[in-house]
């Protein structure tokens, strides 16, 4: 499906979605106009690895949040299973959830839903690709998971993810510098983590967070033979120019900081960004292929 045609779709499963909740939930709106800029994003972030899949071939979404893009892949005549359990942080999804599903029975797009954790996955040799979105940085044992996602693609099919890179001293869900570590940062800057009025749930987000980063990706990774990691670097220039095309995603930046990206983008030097090296950028894009049985070295 080209840009043009998969931007049309997703829409039209958004509108009739956003139909059930004007008559359901109308207090959730705001709520689900921020998760259906996920979803587009989401889409846009997979676009080219799903054009080289076959109509009907297995896909995984590590994390499905509140299903939007599951269901909408669905509806593309791939054969999704959408890996979502509640945890901290993230209790609000359960309404929402329910409301979509309502909805994707009535159109008969619902995907398979294992309502577990990562960690505990145990399928094997059997999705044609995988992806997750801003899921990877809430995982309890990132080495668990990359081992499990990675056992069950079928060989050559890979797992794709972005999440942010805690290498790089700022933290995108409560918008604040780091320092050094989760636990140094949480010493100087509790009352702002705590008393955040932009994170859903401040104390349940901030406990889920794992302090992910490129170096401990890439040592869990060569643990196992069978698998193959690479970055994109390119994830950065993106991510600023949806920043200057998505109002709602600009608007959890600060003002000054909103400004300072959005100058960067017009004067077209946010393009120099691909040139940083992963382990130095913000945000990870990172591929996980299957290449073997991934045995622990």
């Amino acid at each position: 499906m080209h840009d043009g045609e998969q931007a049309f779709a997703i829409q039209f499963w958004l509108a009739e979605v956003r139909s059930q909740f004007v008559n359901a939930a109308p207090e959730l709106l705001p709520l689900l106009d921020t998760y259906s800029a996920e979803a587009l994003f989401g889409r846009r972030y997979i676009d080219s690895d799903l054009d080289s899949l076959q109509s009907g071939a297995r896909v995984l979404e590590v994390g499905a949040g509140s299903l939007l893009l599951s269901c909408q892949l669905m509806r593309e005549g791939f054969e999704v299973t959408a890996l979502e359990p509640i945890g901290d942080g993230f209790s609000h999804f359960d309404q929402m959830r329910q409301i979509v599903m309502d909805k994707a029975r009535s159109l008969g797009c619902c995907p398979a839903i294992f309502d577990r954790p990562a960690e505990v996955l145990a399928t094997v040799n059997h999705f044609d690709y995988a992806f997750s979105v801003n899921v990877m940085e809430h995982v309890d044992d990132v080495a668990r998971v990359l081992e499990n996602v990675g056992k069950s693609l079928t060989f050559g099919a890979s797992y794709r993810f972005t999440c942010p890179n805690y290498l790089f001293p700022y933290e995108p869900h409560f918008n604040i510098p780091t320092f050094f570590s989760k636990q140094l940062t949480e010493r100087l800057l509790g009352r702002m983590i705590f008393g955040s009025r932009t994170a859903p749930d401040p104390s349940g987000t901030w406990k889920s967070l794992n302090w992910i980063n490129v170096i401990r990706v890439g040592k869990y990774v060569r643990r196992f033979s069978g698998l193959k990691l690479t970055f994109n670097r390119s994830m950065l220039v993106s991510t600023l120019e949806r920043i200057a095309s998505d109002p709602d995603f600009a608007g959890r930046r600060s003002p000054a900081m909103r400004s300072f990206l959005l100058m960067l983008v017009r004067l077209r030097i946010h393009q120099l960004f691909w040139l940083v090296p992963a382990v130095l950028q913000p945000i990870m894009d990172c591929r996980v292929e299957r290449t073997a049985d991934p045995e622990v070295c």
